[in-house]
């Protein structure tokens, strides 16, 4: 068929793979930016519509939400629908919510252009790692899952500072608006380099069973229950409403597990085939994914808060401190993707850990006299650890799955990461509220005080454990590289 994998490097050559991945990587960018450049329209938003901080908090909590719960629809989309359908229609979807968002005079409509932009950008994040683990051999998987890695990366270091800039010339709509040109460029991509099949090289199939929608129902609930609950520990007097939403979490995830079970047993289609985590690989790495989920957003959460309030710098001063070190994280992906390829990804996970942890736990050794030097070195080296770690930690614990595992594989993983995320960001502000008390200090003292500065430190120092103990997984995602074909490539 002219429109598969096979079909289409026919027609485009060699190169096709990288236009392919191109393709793909630019809408991920959109989906990505989406996601952290909202952030700076809040008060302008929040100014325009009269809201409340918690009303305003939910144009960015709706969209996690949404974007963490559909990533599990991914591989029902593709069996159905294949790649082209289904990753055009999340760009159109994305679009759709920044064009709706944009010129929305109700709040309400900016809420729903927000869910729906998380859903694509839910559905569309596993997709780059299906597709790397197909078109590329695994000699080249690593060098791909770099590149990728660095333009992704870069997608939430710039956008930021141009929707700032954004915000200032023509408000607040615009911010909506910026995702569109990606949009488009990658629809018009997709039409050209992304195949019409399934994954595997299937023809997608329309009469598949349905969609689990009862264990998408429980997944959403108990998400919902569980980022609800971190936000209600995170609060003031909601410690009983917290423990109420916490025990529906845990219910919702025990009656997830059952019925993922029972449908997998029946012949039916789970929405997550357990299935994946009998291979120790995949399960020791969807640990390492959740953890490092959690300290990876707890930290970009926490850094910022420490340099402002902690440290009294100003947004500039904050700003120069992190611009170096996003610079050599996107360096030092595009360099260890292609060591991904040589050397085995449980040594290089376990080597962006350890550094990851050491910058953390090195940020007690500043001091309200420190100079900028020190700040910049040690958030520089924690950007350096997760350079290792994430061009490689998907292909450690997807390569050893069987092909017609892969898509639920990453879907999974992705789900696992952006769940541990979520729930990063409410349990830093926790650990933080709770160790200023026991300091006798607050947020709210326009002063800092070494009192203060002990408490970001307990806190940086629960992120360090909390990356030695993904370490002990990471250890077991040993697959040996030499019983992996250099000149194996997985059509499909």
């Amino acid at each position: 068929m002219p429109a598969s994998l096979a079909g289409l490097q026919a027609r485009h050559g060699p190169r096709y793979r990288w236009l392919l991945l191109l393709s793909v990587m630019i809408g991920t960018m959109a989906s990505i930016m989406s996601s952290t450049i909202v952030n700076v329209a809040i008060p302008d938003m929040s100014h325009h519509f009269t809201l409340g901080q918690e009303r305003a908090q939910w144009v960015s909590s709706g969209f996690m939400v949404a974007m963490t719960v559909s990533m599990l629809t991914t591989p029902w989309l593709l069996a159905r629908y294949g790649y082209r359908r289904t990753y055009a229609g999340t760009m159109l979807l994305l679009m759709a919510g920044g064009i709706v968002g944009g010129l929305s005079n109700h709040f309400s409509l900016v809420l729903g252009a927000r869910v729906a932009e998380g859903l694509a950008a839910g559905v569309v994040q596993p997709i780059p790692a299906i597709i790397i683990m197909r078109a590329f051999g695994p000699h080249e998987q690593g060098r791909a899952s770099g590149l990728f890695g660095m333009g992704v990366v870069l997608a939430p270091a710039v956008g930021p500072s141009v929707g700032g800039l954004l915000v200032d010339l023509f408000g607040w709509r615009s911010i909506f608006f910026m995702v569109i040109p990606l949009c488009l460029v990658s629809l018009w991509m997709a039409y050209r380099y992304v195949p019409d099949t399934a994954p595997g090289g299937v023809a997608a199939n329309r009469n598949t069973a349905m969609i689990d929608w009862r264990g998408l129902l429980l997944g959403a609930v108990g998400t919902l229950c569980l980022l609800n609950g971190m936000v209600e520990l995170h609060g003031t007097g909601g410690g009983a409403q917290a423990l109420v939403l916490l025990g529906g979490a845990v219910a919702a995830l025990a009656a997830f597990v059952w019925w993922q079970r029972r449908l997998a047993a029946t012949g039916g289609a789970p929405l997550m085939n357990l299935a994946l985590f009998g291979y120790r690989p995949f399960a020791m790495g969807s640990i390492v994914a959740f953890i490092y989920g959690t300290a990876l957003f707890g930290s970009t959460y926490l850094l910022p808060v420490y340099l402002q309030l902690g440290l009294n710098l100003s947004a500039s001063h904050v700003g120069t401190i992190l611009l170096p070190a996003g610079l050599v994280l996107a360096a030092t992906i595009a360099g260890v993707g292609r060591l991904a390829d040589k050397h085995p990804t449980w040594l290089l996970v376990s080597t962006g850990l350890a550094l990851l942890a050491a910058s953390f736990a090195l940020m007690l050794t500043v001091s309200l006299a420190s100079g900028l030097w020190m700040l910049v070195a040690w958030a520089t080296l924690g950007r350096i650890g997760l350079g290792f770690i994430l061009p490689s930690l998907n292909l450690g614990s997807l390569r050893p799955l069987h092909e017609h595992l892969l898509s639920q594989g990453a879907s999974a993983i992705n789900f696992l990461r952006m769940l541990g995320g979520a729930i990063g960001v409410s349990l830093c502000g926790i650990v933080l509220e709770w160790r200023l008390a026991a300091h006798g200090d607050s947020l709210a003292n326009s002063t800092s005080s070494p009192a203060r500065l002990a408490a970001f430190n307990e806190a940086f120092l629960m992120l360090a454990v909390l990356c030695l103990l993904a370490m002990v997984a990471a250890w077991q995602l040993r697959v040996p590289v030499a019983a992996i074909p250099n000149d194996e490539q997985k059509a499909g």
